[in-house]
């Protein structure tokens, strides 16, 4: 075996079809494919870069090279932490080295980690921002799934959700996602018909730095932190505010922060969501792992593009089975 190597390269994949959300739409997904290699077995990663975050392809190559640079044969998820911060780059690193690590020893991931195995779990499918008669009908053509998560916008989110929970039936589950788009009125106005909808859940209804406001309204449908929730140093700000937290893993910057942020958030009674950006079945390998555990998974993005790594994650109506060990981890 030679020393470690680190490498990157920029991918585009195609949607099905646009996927809008409040910030804006989509055909297409810009990523970041990782390989650390010791010349004999090679681990993987991907990262979807997040202008939101102030990322693109080239500031997460950067960081990248950065560390490929001075990159040793010790490295380990634990230094690792020390040596990118949390975002897309390390994420995608940290998936890789965990693959390597697997690969090298012949244990698998969930075992170093000292999670439990994992199993097939239910994820949500997401309907992208439309008008409400088009979100409508796109809601009830899957509502096979039984779980939906709905993109709203700000205005008109009321109807949206009287005409898709007219759509889908009382029997499919619902969550929504308002991508920060709501302000203090429409929390007021809103979560009351959310309640009469039995929406399940609200994530991010308000912009990421006016969290306080959640505060001012009774909490009659649970509310989730998305943009507000990054890392485990986050938990301390939104207690009291929120009822439960998304772990995305290029948020936290990979699994080995995730994992902490997972634990920390349930000793501090805080409902999990387990969530990502659009990618592919890499992008969606390591976060099935801290998935096992969640309240709700949102784990669909290899769904939403018109073809997916192969071999990928195996999808099966609303249930997603774990990586297979020759696929990741």
């Amino acid at each position: 075996m030679g020393a470690l190597k680190l490498s990157s390269s920029p991918e585009k994949w195609e949607l099905k079809e646009p996927f809008t959300i409040s910030r804006g739409s989509r055909t297409h997904v810009d990523l970041l494919y990782v390989e650390i290699t010791d010349g004999v077995y090679t681990g993987r990663g991907e990262t979807s870069p997040t202008s939101r975050y102030g990322e693109s392809i080239e500031s997460e190559t950067k960081k990248i090279e950065t560390l490929a640079s001075k990159i040793t044969d010790d490295l380990t998820p634990t230094s690792l932490q020390f040596l990118m911060p949390n975002g897309g780059a390390r994420n995608a690193v940290d998936a890789a080295l965990w693959d390597y690590l697997a690969k090298k020893t012949g244990k698998p991931v969930w075992e170093m980690l000292g999670l439990t195995a994992p199993k097939p779990i239910e994820t949500v499918y997401t309907i992208s921002l439309n008008t409400p008669e088009k979100m409508a009908a796109s809601a009830k053509k899957n509502a096979f799934r039984g779980l939906l998560k709905l993109k709203f916008g700000g205005d008109d989110d009321d109807r949206r959700a009287s005409l898709i929970r007219e759509a889908v039936g009382p029997e499919c589950r619902i969550v929504l996602d308002a991508n920060e788009a709501w302000t203090v009125e429409h929390l007021k106005d809103y979560l009351p018909v959310m309640a009469d909808n039995n929406i399940l859940m609200v994530e991010q209804p308000m912009p990421q730095g006016q969290d306080e406001a959640l505060g001012e309204v009774e909490h009659i449908v649970p509310i989730c932190a998305d943009e507000s929730c990054h890392t485990t140093s986050d938990l301390k700000h939104l207690k009291g505010l929120y009822e439960m937290v998304n772990i995305k893993l290029d948020k936290t910057g990979g699994l080995t922060e995730a994992a902490h942020l997972f634990h920390k958030a349930k000793a501090m009674d805080f409902e999990i969501m387990v969530g990502c950006m659009l990618g592919t079945s890499l992008g969606m390998a390591a976060s099935h792992l801290v998935a096992s555990h969640a309240k709700f998974v949102d784990l669909d993005a290899p769904l939403l593009i018109k073809k997916d790594r192969v071999p990928g994650l195996r999808y099966d109506g609303n249930l997603v089975y774990p990586p297979q060990r020759i696929f990741w981890g």
